[in-house]
């Protein structure tokens, strides 16, 4: 807690026309925060004069919170005189401003696979190292003693004893050389060699890097939590610039993200929930390994998906070795909208190639895991978040394969369910718990939509005006009581940039054109019956 004590600060906070919504008891009424630079204080003067007119009022509320208030000022006051300051000389008690330090943490990733050197190292049996490499050179033809250990992502003094009994039970043979050297013997498999090879692929017809096992990779996710991010006032604005947010959004999405739980985000379509969540990705920090592949008794899952996890943001050190059999990646982002079924979340198995797919959960670990227009999947919505009863409470998960092996893994990461439904709609009390963080994404003002105008004018390369919004606003709104969307001057922008194109003129706030674009973005507010029916509770 710190406290602005002088008269000074009390004038400034009454000067300023935008207080975030925490600043307030109820509503828009008794304010007694500033926030100076990103930290928050108290103003020691307002709260004696809310508490004052809540006395007057007889408000039971703001009463009791600002009782709480005062207390906590008085036990301040009492510990600064005991320890012999001149309290009428200060401007500030309570703890200290934050260091730059702590105003700007640094997630820094310690974790770094380490480089196997002989076979007992990978955590790999010799049977499983030498079928794969059987499935390689089946599926390659011919390769060299090298490529061999590339493709198989280790080093070659590790597939070195594999060729060697390979060549002793005549399963495979010299057929050439590209170089000095045994490195650069090429191989090809003899007959005995391709029954092997084909015995080894009625197990799995996976042939990319060795995989790695499921034991170490439960210890990376571990290293690598989302529960080290940390979120700050001040870090998280860096995360949402350029993006016009109320200021009580960002306060409740930061202690969410330090959760490493669970969040809703709630509220009217069009108002940014999934462009929320995008961003939070910013606060994650650092980048992150994962396997290619994880092996569990038998079971070879795929892991690294191209689609969902992207490319580090920052490069690793020249001089730093790892394991290849692990890639490198920004922390996960895993977005899933309508689509997504319960069969999704266990794992998936493909009866041709034998190889599992890992489940968009195991995916998103160190990361984050978004179910956008939650409400709206394929499944019920009381079957989704029974499914989700054991993750969100304990942290961990449970998946099976065709055998019906059962396997515990890791649920490290931020779960964020994104609706415009209202959460009481979608579940119980019991159910609803689980989920720690549920906030509502409100309507912008007409400042900030205003605000919004300037920016996206300012991307689209059209001129702004104010008297062009101001005709928006006075036509289209007011009339109808219209309430503000955060997406809509993107797309009115967007329809109006079209009408231009067709009208071959330059795109400006004109009447004509914000009409235009309007009419055909807008829904008529006369409700018409063109003679069919369409159920929307399917």
């Amino acid at each position: 807690m710190r406290v602005l004590l002088d008269q000074k600060s009390y004038e400034e906070m009454l000067a300023r026309d935008l207080h975030s919504r925490d600043c307030y008891v109820r509503g828009t009424e008794y304010l007694h925060h500033l926030y100076i630079d990103g930290v928050k204080y108290t103003v020691a003067r307002a709260v004696y004069a809310c508490m004052k007119e809540a006395q007057q009022r007889d408000d039971t509320d703001a009463l009791l919170h600002l009782t709480m208030h005062i207390q906590d000022l008085e036990q301040l006051i009492q510990e600064a005189r005991s320890r012999g300051e001149q309290v009428a000389g200060l401007r500030v008690l309570g703890d200290p401003p934050p260091t730059e330090d702590e105003a700007h943490p640094q997630l820094r990733n310690s974790f770094t696979p380490p480089v196997p050197h002989v076979l007992e190292e990978t955590g790999l049996n010799r049977t499983f190292v030498t079928e794969h490499f059987l499935r390689i050179l089946y599926n390659k033809g011919r390769v060299t003693g090298s490529e061999m250990a590339e493709h198989m992502a280790l080093f070659y003094a590790i597939v070195e004893p594999i060729i060697t009994d390979l060549r002793k039970l005549e399963h495979i043979d010299i057929i050439g050389q590209r170089g000095f050297g045994d490195v650069n013997y090429e191989y090809v498999l003899t007959p005995r060699g391709m029954e092997a090879a084909q015995a080894a692929l009625g197990k799995t017809q996976y042939a990319g890097p060795c995989p790695v096992p499921i034991d170490r990779w439960i210890e990376s996710v571990k290293t690598q939590t989302v529960k080290n991010v940390k979120v700050t006032r001040k870090n998280i604005r860096e995360a949402f610039q350029g993006l016009v947010i109320d200021e009580s959004i960002l306060n409740m999405v930061g202690p969410a993200v330090n959760s490493g739980s669970s969040v809703m985000l709630f509220g009217y379509p069009g108002n940014g929930k999934t462009t929320i969540a995008e961003r939070i990705t910013h606060l994650m920090g650092d980048d992150v390994f994962i396997p290619h592949t994880v092996y569990a008794d038998g079971a070879v899952i795929k892991m690294y998906d191209a689609i969902v996890h992207e490319p580090p943001r920052n490069k690793l050190p020249e001089d730093i070795e790892y394991d290849r059999r692990w890639i490198r990646i920004s922390r996960p982002v895993v977005v899933v909208g309508g689509e997504l079924t319960l069969e999704q979340l266990n794992l998936i198995y493909n009866t041709t190639s034998k190889i599992y797919e890992a489940p968009f959960q195991m995916k998103a670990n160190c990361g984050i895991f978004l179910i956008d227009d939650f409400g709206r999947q394929q499944v019920r919505v009381f079957d989704l978040l029974n499914r989700w009863i054991v993750p969100l409470e304990k942290r961990y998960d449970y998946l099976n394969t065709v055998t019906g092996q059962k396997m515990q893994i890791p649920f490290d990461q931020l779960i964020m369910f994104s609706t415009n439904l209202d959460p009481k709609d979608l579940g119980d009390d019991a159910l609803l718990r689980r989920i720690k963080f549920k906030f509502e994404i409100i309507d912008p003002t007409e400042a900030q939509y205003r605000e919004i105008w300037k920016i996206m004018c300012k991307v689209r390369k059209i001129p702004y005006e104010e008297r062009g919004v101001d005709y928006l606003i006075n036509k289209w709104y007011k009339p109808d009581d219209r309430p503000f969307r955060m997406c809509q001057p993107r797309d009115i922008i967007d329809q109006m940039l079209s009408i231009a194109k067709y009208n071959m003129e330059t795109p400006t706030l004109t009447a004509d054109l914000l009409d235009a674009a309007c009419l055909t973005y807008f829904p008529s507010k006369d409700k018409k019956n063109f003679g069919a029916k369409v159920r929307l509770d399917l």
